[in-house]
This record gives structure tokens, sequence and C-alpha cells, in this order.
């Protein structure tokens, strides 16, 4: 099979696989090889599923035989995170030592769905400690790189799934975002990163049904075109009876049908997301990334969002939310017979470990001021939506950061000469869990040192069909494709 396959989109392989010119079998084969012969480079995969992924492929062949498709992804190769994205059977670790071996008897349901359309699961992706800052390291597997530097990291937490798109390991792959953790990677790895509005893609959630809520917490798509992460939410996408918080079934077609989705639309822009600190390479490749926006039809305003806190209160007001959701995930972990906190404290993450042990001492009046902050957030940003269709900005304040030796690789702990948390801090993607939006990055360029830069463009409440419209017009002008390393632009 032609090199140029492994840079080939998710749906153009579905075409062929449909169309018999490549089987399911061949491309998992040939997939499967190239993870075997590259993913020590990247550190994607924790897990490579050989085995289901070929049984996957033979059922897609055998269907195909028969004159039918399993679905949309018909054979198309993808990859799945390695936080709470189960398939049954398979080892599932969330970067954390206690539960390396641990393997799910269920499959969570967007994984269902996937494969339901006919996706062959070819791996579980690197993570930190259940997902708990931008940067994908941890004690179990190591750090993940982004390709376009081996020495740096991929970002996190979504980092394996984002590494293994850019380096043609899959075509496309899942993530899920409660701080950037899908935004955060693709930057780094000069993905398309999408998170869709809250509830957009169902996910059951037990014993606690709400545990995703604050932060709001999201699936979604790590691809290398806005087409193919629109392919991808038409099969993870819809309602679910058991999750109380899901939307209704979106009213239009997710394919994008032309590239004038940013025709007459008015622009939020600003270069540090009124009061972050950014790398000024980074700010000053978005703001020629914004011409972009303009030649596809849209007008770009200097805005100035009035956020009610400055950038290190909201990004420890993330820490505080985001260490209760651990607190009700690691009870849900207890009912599996393993206690964390109490029987393994000294094997967790440091600054995982710290998070959930701060969150517990918070009192009853402290997580109801914090509720009263993410609120005034909330107000800030539809303030900006009130006037405007779309607001834009880096996704990250930084470049990649080099791996660690230990396990514990982080995000720095001053831009500018400005403090920000190492763990969060850095990104300018978390606000918008507080809010619920729906958010991409696209990229946007290479700095100086050859390193992806990523642009965040965020849409209004439930406005998904609009904000990939938006993407798919920026890509049109500003094609990204020839900058992935191993790409031979055939």
């Amino acid at each position: 099979m032609a090199d140029d396959v492994f840079f080939t989109s998710a749906t153009e392989l579905a075409r062929r696989i449909r169309t018999g010119e490549l089987s399911a079998g061949e491309v998992a084969e040939t997939f499967l090889r190239r993870i075997d012969d590259l993913n020590h480079e990247t550190n994607s995969f924790t897990e490579v599923t050989h085995d289901l992924a070929m049984d996957t492929a033979k059922r897609c062949d055998e269907a195909a035989a028969r004159g039918t498709s399993l679905g949309p992804l018909h054979g198309v190769p993808v990859g799945i995170k390695d936080l709470f994205d189960f398939r049954a059977g398979v080892r599932n670790t969330f970067g954390s030592l206690p539960l390396k071996d641990f393997v799910p008897a269920s499959t969570t349901e967007y994984i269902q769905r996937l494969e339901n359309a006919g996706a062959v699961i070819v791996g579980k992706t690197n993570a930190p400690e259940f997902g708990h800052k931008g940067i994908t390291d941890n004690f179990v597997s190591g750090p993940c790189s982004t390709p376009f530097d081996l020495s740096r990291n991929a970002g996190g937490s979504s980092g394996g799934s984002a590494a293994a798109v850019a380096a043609g390991l899959v075509p496309m792959a899942q993530g899920t975002d409660g701080g950037g953790s899908v935004r955060i990677p693709s930057a780094w790895c000069g993905t398309f990163g999408y998170k869709p509005s809250f509830g957009r893609i169902a996910d059951i959630a037990r014993p606690n049904s709400a545990v995703s809520t604050s932060p709001f917490v999201s699936t979604g798509p790590i691809t290398r075109s806005v087409d193919d992460a629109a392919l991808m939410l038409s099969v993870m996408a819809g309602p679910h009876p058991r999750d109380p918080y899901c939307l209704p079934a979106i009213a239009g077609d997710w394919s994008i049908r032309d590239h004038s989705g940013l025709a007459g639309k008015r622009i939020a822009f600003s270069a540090d997301l009124s009061g972050f600190p950014v790398d000024a390479e980074i700010a000053a490749k978005i703001s020629d990334a914004a011409t972009s926006l303009e030649l596809a039809g849209a007008s770009v305003h200097h805005v100035d969002i009035k956020w009610p806190a400055d950038q290190f209160e909201l990004s420890s007001l993330w820490l505080r939310i985001t260490g209760l959701m651990y607190i009700s995930a690691l009870e849900a972990i207890k009912g599996w017979g393993v206690d964390l906190m109490n029987d393994h404290i000294d094997a967790l993450t440091p600054a995982f470990r710290d998070m959930v042990l701060a969150a517990q001492l918070l009192s009853e009046d402290e997580v109801l001021q914090d509720k009263i902050l993410r609120t005034a957030v909330q107000d800030a940003v539809q303030d900006v939506f009130d006037d405007y269709d779309f607001i834009v900005s880096p996704t990250l304040a930084t470049s990649p950061v080099p791996n660690a030796s230990d396990g514990l690789t982080v995000g720095p702990s001053e831009l500018n000469g400005t403090a920000v948390d190492p763990s969060i801090g850095w990104c300018l993607t978390y606000p918008f869990n507080f809010t619920g939006n729906p958010a991409a990055s696209v990229p946007a360029g290479l700095t100086s040192a050859g390193l992806p830069v990523g642009m965040q463009i965020v849409g209004r409440q439930h406005a998904d069909l609009d904000l990939l419209a938006a993407c798919a017009a920026y890509e049109a002008v500003a094609p990204w494709l020839d900058t992935y390393p191993g790409h031979t632009g055939s």
C-alpha cells in the first residue's frame, strides 16, 4: 500500500474501502505496522489492540462482500483515549500506576457508537493521570511527544491522540476536554481539535450522572481536517435517555457543503484573551492568522472580555472545581475495590494528589462562592456573544515544553514575568469549560523554531454547525496539511 495512505483523510479512506479500492483488512494491517514501527518516537499509544483491530476489519470486509457497510467509518482506524473512554476487554490505565492493569467489562457509549459505525479501534492513547493537566506524561507510560520535536511534549490531556494523528499513525482519534484537553494537544501537534457543546455527545456517567458538569467535560474528535471531525461527530453525537444533560439530536447535516461559514460573520478577537500572558511570537502568529479570517469574509474586531477575576484566580477556580470532580470519580473507583487516596496515595502524581486533597478541604460556602464566580465567567462570555458570532484567541500561550525524565513534565510557571499555574494556567482554553460553549483549535502556522501554533475559535452556545462551518472556511484559505512531519505532499 502506498505511503500516502497514512496522511489520507478518514473521509477518503472510508470512501476507498466502501468502493472496494482498499480492503479494511489491508488498511488496518498497514496502520498497525506503522504504529509498531514508529510509536516509540512519540509514545502515542499505551496499548495497541492488534487482535481487536483485525477482527473488526474482517467484519468490515465480510460486510462489504455482502454489499453492505457497517457505517460512515467503515474500516477507518481510530485511536481512543486511555481515560474514561472504555472499550470492553481492553486495558485502560488512566495513566495511574495503581490502575495500570485495569480492564473494563463494558464499553463507553460514545466509543460504542464509533464501533457501530465501523471504526477499527487500533489502540489506547497516552494521557496524564486522570487527565489532570495540560501535559501528557505519567508514571505508567511516560511522556508523549509532538511529532514536530520529539524532545518536546504533545500537550494534554489527549496528547497521545493528537500526536498519533499528526504522526500519521491514525487518520482520526478521540479525546476528552475538561479544560482544553482536546484543544491543547491539537495546538502543540498541529491538528484540528474540536470540543462540542456540552451535551452534544451523550455521556452515561455512573454512579454520579452529574460528574461531568463542573467543569463541563466533553468528548470530541482530533483530526487533520474539519471534514473528518464533522464525520466523526456525525457518528458520536446524539442524545441518550440515561444522560440527563444531553442535547437533542442536531437539526441539520454535519457535513460541510461549502466554505462560506465566515461570510458576514463578526469576530471578537483578542491576542491575549484579555489578560492572559502570551508569548510574543504566539500572539503575532495569531494576529497574522486573523487576516485569513478576513479573507474568508469575516470582520475582525479587537475586544476586551470583562473577566470577573485575573487569569491566575480563574485557573485556581478550575483546579478547585476539577478537584471536586475527581473526588466523585475516585468514589466511583472505590466501587471497583481500589481506594486510591487511602491505599495508594504515594503512587499518585503529586499534583493530582494535591488537587484532590485541596478539594477535600473546601467548605460549603467556598464551593458556593466558586459557583458564583463561574457564573460570572459565563456572563462575561455571553456579553461578547451578544454582539459577535465567534471569539478568537490563541489556544495556548506558549510553545511545546521539553519533556522531563521523571514522569512529571509540566508547563511553565511564569510567562512574560507573570505567574501562571504550571498545570493549566498557560492554556487559554479552560474558561470555555466553565461555560460549555463549543470551541476548536485550528492550526495557525509554525514558529521560527518550526513548532505548531494553535488558534482557538469559540462559538455561541449549541451552535456546533456554525462553528464547524467557520473552521472549514478558515481551513480553505489557510490549509495546513503540508505542515506535518513525514507528509510527502502527494
